[in-house]
């Protein structure tokens, strides 16, 4: 089972606690995967500053093969946040950095390289959606974050994303059951074959083009056990695609009603265990911490 992380990555920087952590959709579902027992790698644009070199650090640290990512001259990106309540609540962002303004380029060698993994994740936050066709044409399963904002779920950047991904990731918190539903039925209308709407407190939802299959959420009875909901819905993802992935799920085997469910308790208990970690993955390093190399 090989799980690939495509894209984006950030420094998550939390402002009441004064601390930087690693992040991004693709490295924290690359990171995940790999603790759910898959071979993972990340594959994106690091920048050449120290940030860059510690965030890579800390990917390869938890095992995410990081040998086929560029080093391109630029920052970091950096997104600012601070915990409520237990809640992440974004403060904004430096833009995404090199990451960002100088993406990747999928160009033979890589397409190669990703032709071996099983699933590759990517996001909105990527700017890969021009290259998504020569993706797919790899064969590699496709899970796509849409995030939460209301751009990336007009008629028309669906129209343009959902057929070149197998599964799309929604976050869904914000809205009532009939809502949610409709939402994760137009997506799929679109062309995604699953649609994951994940819901915090309230579980998470699927439409698999026949039924919307529901699951509670895996609450704490402990509140002092809670850090932060920073990287749920990646965990979630991350837990759902590899229980798939080990029940034979590829594109000419889609999954059965009994692997859905297998996957939807296998992502509420990866997301319970997420709020207890801070941020994504931890790796914390304090603002006042000596100057890091650059790698």
């Amino acid at each position: 089972m090989r799980v690939l992380g495509l894209g984006d990555n950030i420094i998550d920087r939390f402002i009441d606690r004064q601390v930087d952590y690693p992040g991004g959709n693709a490295v924290n579902v690359a990171v995940f995967a790999r603790r759910h027992g898959a071979e993972s790698a990340y594959l994106g644009v690091f920048g050449d500053d120290e940030l860059a070199g510690f965030l890579r650090g800390c990917l390869e640290a938890e095992g995410v093969d990081t040998s086929y990512s560029q080093v391109k001259h630029g920052p970091t990106g950096i997104s600012r946040l601070h915990v409520v309540d237990s809640d992440r609540v974004f403060l904004g962002w430096n833009g995404g950095g090199v990451t960002v303004s100088d993406p990747l380029e999928l160009d033979a060698e890589l397409l190669a390289y990703i032709s071996g993994f099983d699933l590759t994740h990517s996001s909105v936050y990527s700017g890969l959606e021009s290259q998504l066709a020569a993706l797919r044409e790899t064969n590699t399963l496709v899970s796509f974050d849409f995030s939460s904002e209301p751009e990336y779920r007009s008629t028309e950047y669906l129209a343009r994303v959902a057929p070149l991904v197998d599964l799309a990731l929604i976050s869904c918190g914000e809205l009532p059951p009939e809502q949610a539903d409709a939402l994760l039925r137009s997506i799929h209308a679109a062309g995604a074959p699953l649609v994951l709407g994940t819901c915090g407190t309230a579980g998470s939802r699927l439409f698999d083009g026949t039924q919307i299959l529901t699951h509670p959420a895996h609450l704490h009875q402990d509140p002092t056990q809670l850090r932060d909901t920073m990287g749920c819905g990646d965990a979630a993802l991350a837990g759902f695609a590899t229980s798939l992935l080990a029940d034979g799920w590829s594109r000419r085997r889609p999954p059965t009603p009994e692997a859905l469910r297998r996957g939807l308790e296998r992502a509420a208990e990866a997301a319970k265990v997420q709020c207890t970690v801070e941020a994504a993955f931890a790796h914390p390093r304090s603002w006042r911490d000596e100057t890091l190399p650059v790698r």
